[in-house]
Parts: structure tokens; C-alpha cells; sequence
């Protein structure tokens, strides 16, 4: 396992070794590049020098009785090899090389220029000491901005840091601070670009737990509310099964308990997959899946029930099927939804009655012949466990409100209307954008 580490002091290490690195490199250059222009500058001086004393004798030679410790040493021979001209006891090599050259008189370097003219030959050096001591401190001049800019630079990358990472540090203040039940989204404001995607994943984390957590108490609330009756009811046949006197009237009793339990198992179920579905995340990254089969498996689902009422129940695809375009979903959750849309089709459906499947591009209707729905109620049957008055076909009304959970975790749209087809109840269901193949 990796240890943990802290940003900042990462960044923090990362820039300092940068910047220190950086300022070695540019003094290093700095410092050569000094002291090779000085050593040039120098050298053209001591040239400069010479070619001045060309055209004759200094008028006022400088410390002839010097103790050899000047900067600059100068001599000057005649044509026939006598010396004219000496500024300090030290002498020169009386064998002069032409242009540059170095020299050790008397324990001292010398850097030495030599230039002969039909009249005399002139000889200047310099001690290299010295030299070097004023190439070093012209050198020193050179690098020293940047012993000034580096720490300068560091205080600017410390508080930029700090300063930048400011707004995590909020955050984490921020998030640190709330109770345990505030899912309430992190403010975005102020965080950097390569932060704000974190921040955005945490808010719909924090979404998709707040809806967890509402379906969970709404399944609590409504179980408790809902399983009441059921239970009472059959606490009641129990005790009329336990009175009752006759094999004949212990079957009915057995029969009604039977039913009751059926009921509370059916509720239960159905509370239960409300509770999923609205917990569940979008679907919209799932991979496409064909209509045409789910279609088919729920109209098989449906034959029993059909078939008790001698309901003529029918799949109706338009187009051609293979070019039906997919959607991307659940195919557990989309055939729960088209069983119950066909459940309610077929409850409220006259016996003989007739109840189609349609399958088009981009939606799915369920039309039945049944006497519809009023428009006042066609919202509010999708409200649980809402029941309109003349509803005539038990139920728990369960069934739309689970089948428009799953709809809206499809991100597609389901509404009821009149039937055109049929005369009765038309439940479209309408994807939002139909993918292709």
C-alpha cells in the first residue's frame, strides 16, 4: 500500500528542488561566462596598453623603485637588446613572445603581452592574482541576483501553493463540519478546474445517497402503513379459522387466509421493487439493449392471466425489427415495467376484452379496451398506493408508480391517454434519445 502523503509538501519539495537547481545552473553560467568576459576585457586592456606606449616612453614611469607588488609590470627594449624602460625591479623574460603568454617571476604569475615595432619592443604584464580577484568579484556582481531572486521565488511559490489549494482545504473544513444526514452538494465556487470534476462526483454521490436514504425511509414508512391492514386481516382469518367448526367452513377460512397471504407476500414484493427502483442510478451508461425480446417475454408473462379472462392479447411491431433502434437499460427493470403496465391493461379490461403491445421506434405502448381513465386521475394514479374511486380490479396501486420509477431511471417518459386503438387506457413510454446500433 502506498503511504500517505501530503500534497502541499509534494508541490512545495518539487518547485524549491526546481528553483534552487535552476538558480545553481544560471550562477554556474553566470559565474563562467563573468569570468571569461573579464579575462577578455583584461586581456584587451593589456593590449590597449601596448599599443599605446608605441609611440614613445611614458612620461612619468610608475614606481621604478616598486617592490614588485603592482598590478601591471612594464618594459621596453631597443632594437639592439638594451632595456629602455622598466617599471618595476621585477624583470621580465628577456626573451619576449610575441602576443600572450604566461610567466613566474619570482613566485608571482604573470599574464604577459609582447609587441615589437622596428624601434623597441614592449613588454606588459599583469599579476594574475590580482587579475583574478577582480574577475572573481565581477563574477560575484554577476551571480548575485540571482542569491536575491531564488528565496524571492520561493516565497511566491509557497503562497501560490497555499493559496491554491485553499479551496480544498475549505472543502475538507466544510465537509468535516456537517452531520451525518446534510448530503447537501459541496459548494463549487472557487475550485480549480483540475479539482471541480472531484467536487462534481462527490455531489452526485451525495445525490445518489440522499436518494437511498429517502427510498429506504419512504419504503419504511410505507411498509408500516401499508402491511397494517394486510396483517390485521390476517390475524382476523387466523381467528376465523380457529373458530370455525366444520371442514367446510376450515376451508373457506383456509382459502381466505390463503388469499391474505398472497396479498401481503404480492405488497411486500412490490414495496420492495419500489424501494430499488428509486434508489437505483440513472441508467444511462448500461449497454443497448433490444426491445423486441423483453416485448415478447413479457407478453408470454401476461398468457395465463390473458387467458383466464379470455382477453385477446397481441404484440404489435412496427416496422421492421431489426432496424428498431435499442435502448440502454436494465432488461430485469424495463420487463418489470411491462409487466405491470400489461398487468393493469388486463385487470381493467373487460372479459373478451382486447389488450396490444406496440413497439415502435423510440417508445412502447400498451393500449386495452378496458373504460379508461378520467384525465383528472391520470396523474395522480401514479402517486402510490393511489386508487380511483371506480377502480373496480383489486390492487395494491403500486403498479404505475413503479413502472414510472423505472421509466424516470431510464430517463424516458411515461403517461397515460385515451386509446385510439382500442377505446380504453393507452400507457406510452417514450425514450429520451433512441441510440443506434
Amino acid at each position: 500500500m502506498s503511504q500517505p502523503h501530503s500534497l502541499r509538501r509534494r508541490l512545495l519539495g518539487f518547485i524549491m528542488t526546481a528553483i534552487v537547481l535552476a538558480a545553481a545552473i544560471q550562477a554556474m553560467t553566470a559565474w563562467r561566462s563573468a569570468v571569461q568576459q573579464a579575462d577578455e576585457m583584461f586581456d584587451y586592456h593589456l593590449q590597449q596598453m601596448a599599443h599605446a606606449l608605441r609611440g614613445g616612453l611614458p612620461l612619468a614611469p610608475p614606481s621604478l623603485e616598486s617592490n614588485g607588488s603592482e598590478e601591471y609590470q612594464i618594459q621596453i627594449w631597443g632594437p639592439d637588446g638594451v632595456q629602455l624602460f622598466r617599471s618595476a625591479p621585477v624583470p621580465l623574460p628577456p626573451r619576449a613572445v610575441l602576443g600572450f603568454s604566461d610567466a613566474l617571476m619570482r613566485g608571482v604569475h604573470y599574464r604577459v603581452y609582447a609587441v615589437q615595432t622596428p624601434f623597441q619592443t614592449i613588454q606588459i604584464a599583469q599579476n594574475l592574482d590580482a587579475r583574478q580577484a577582480r574577475a572573481r568579484a565581477l563574477a560575484l556582481r554577476a551571480t548575485l541576483p540571482m542569491a536575491v531572486i531564488a528565496p524571492i521565488l520561493m516565497l511566491l511559490a509557497w503562497w501560490g501553493i497555499s493559496r491554491s489549494l485553499a479551496p480544498l482545504e475549505r472543502a475538507r473544513a466544510e465537509v468535516a463540519l456537517r452531520a451525518a444526514d446534510d448530503l447537501a452538494p459541496l459548494a463549487g465556487e472557487g475550485l480549480p478546474d483540475e479539482v471541480r470534476p472531484l467536487v462534481d462526483e462527490i455531489n452526485l454521490l451525495f445525490g445518489r445517497l440522499d436518494q437511498a436514504f429517502t427510498a429506504q425511509k419512504s419504503f419504511v414508512s410505507n411498509a408500516a402503513h401499508e402491511l397494517r391492514s394486510p396483517l390485521t386481516a390476517l390475524k382476523l382469518q387466523v381467528q376465523a379459522l380457529e373458530r370455525a367448526g366444520d371442514e367446510a367452513a376450515r376451508a373457506v377460512a383456509v382459502g381466505r387466509l390463503q388469499q391474505g397471504i398472497d396479498r401481503a407476500i404480492r405488497l411486500m414484493q412490490q414495496l420492495l421493487v419500489l424501494a430499488r427502483q428509486q434508489a437505483e442510478a440513472p441508467a444511462g451508461l448500461l449497454p443497448p439493449l433490444a426491445l423486441a425480446p423483453l416485448a415478447r417475454q413479457a407478453i408470454t408473462d401476461a398468457l395465463p392471466q390473458a387467458g383466464e379472462r379470455g382477453i385477446d392479447l397481441g404484440l404489435d411491431i412496427v416496422g421492421d425489427e431489426a432496424h428498431l433502434p435499442p435502448a440502454r437499460g436494465d432488461a430485469d427493470a424495463l420487463l418489470i415495467l411491462l409487466r405491470n403496465l400489461l398487468d393493469n391493461a388486463l385487470k381493467y379490461s373487460p372479459e373478451q376484452g382486447r389488450v396490444d403491445l406496440v413497439l415502435a421506434p423510440g417508445r412502447i405502448e400498451v393500449h386495452d379496451s378496458g373504460p379508461g381513465i378520467a384525465p383528472a386521475e391520470r396523474e395522480r394514479v401514479f402517486e402510490r398506493f393511489y386508487r380511483s374511486a371506480d377502480a373496480a380490479a383489486p390492487g395494491s396501486g403500486l403498479g404505475l408508480p413503479i413502472a414510472r420509477a423505472i421509466a424516470e431511471r431510464h430517463g424516458a417518459t411515461l403517461s397515460l391517454d385515451t386509446s385510439t386503438r382500442l377505446g380504453g387506457t393507452c400507457a406510452t413510454l417514450v425514450f429520451a434519445t433512441p441510440s443506434t446500433p
